[in-house]
């Protein structure tokens, strides 16, 4: 089954291209749904299993990393909602109860391969993100990892900027603690993925401070095909972009489709569909060790 879109009745409810968020009071229940976005469009088909992928992922990572973060519980059993028992098995395995806290503006970025918008701007400047990078690299390079923030925009894309800018807007103390933070839970995310065969080129964090304790808490999902750009170790070569274990597969086919991406988005056909759903999965499965959870 596919769940494109969650309605908790009598909750206050935000709708992100990706989560149902809602508002417990002190805590809030992040819905991770099936739906998928592209050039900044929430396509009309949805990738099954997708949402259970970004959350099993998410507590994963969220277990293995030694950092305070926001997850309560993913039992639907500690929500302390009443729900009705289709409800609360639509909820289950794509849903993480959290800790409120007051979200930083930036994503943190992290960059240890030279790809997508980074090797873009690095061909026309030199740097990403003002940090200057040596001369000769070629698309997909690794790097040593650089820290290059971006902007949060609810609707337009997200723009990258430099660490200066990022440090005006929320003080050169904290702008300082998320970047080395940022990049210690890079190195330690991709030592472990390529234990497992896999590149972790990039990924962005958000970072926020719990509302109640000030503590800074690694927030939203975190190291998932959809944050972040995974490679297979064995295959890569670089030179050219690299198969993705996210949704490159889907952007490739949009690309292709003649859509003009100022109209409303096609429905994606079967075949992208479950190329797209077999890549999440295995992205999971390899990452955390286990076969994915099908019931």
């Amino acid at each position: 089954m596919t769940l494109l879109e969650t309605s908790l009745q009598r909750i206050p409810r935000h709708q992100g291209k990706v989560h149902d968020v809602y508002d417990l009071g002190d805590r809030l229940l992040l819905v991770a749904t099936d739906r998928i976005s592209a050039f900044d469009w929430v396509l009309p088909t949805g990738i099954p299993d997708k949402g259970r992928v970004l959350t099993g992922l998410s507590a994963f990572w969220f277990g293995f990393l030694d950092v305070p973060n926001h997850l309560i519980s993913i039992a639907v059993e500690d929500f302390g909602i009443d729900l009705e028992p289709d409800v609360r098995e639509s909820l289950r395995g794509r849903s993480m109860l959290v800790r409120k806290a007051r979200v930083v503006p930036f994503e943190c970025i992290v960059r240890g391969y030279l790809a997508g918008s980074g090797w873009k701007e690095y061909r026309a400047t030199g740097s990403v993100c003002g940090v200057r990078l040596p001369e000769g690299l070629v698309e997909s390079d690794r790097i040593d990892p650089i820290f290059t923030p971006a902007t949060k925009a609810a609707t337009e894309h997200d723009e990258n900027v430099s660490f200066d800018v990022m440090a005006s807007a929320v003080g050169t103390e904290i702008a300082g603690t998320l970047r080395s933070l940022s990049l210690e839970v890079y190195r330690g995310a991709a030592a472990h993925a390529r234990e497992q065969g896999l590149i972790l080129a990039d990924t962005k964090f958000e970072w926020g401070f719990d509302d109640r304790t000030g503590e800074l808490l690694l927030v939203d999902e975190v190291l998932t095909p959809d944050s972040s750009r995974y490679w297979d170790l064995q295959t890569y070569y670089p030179g050219g972009p690299q198969p993705s274990f996210d949704k490159q597969f889907v952007r490739d086919w949009l690309e292709m489709s003649g859509w003009d991406k100022a109209s409303l988005p096609p429905e994606l056909p079967d075949d992208v569909v479950a190329g797209t759903r077999v890549r999440y999965i295995e992205a999971f499965e390899r990452l955390a060790g286990r076969p994915f959870p099908w019931k």
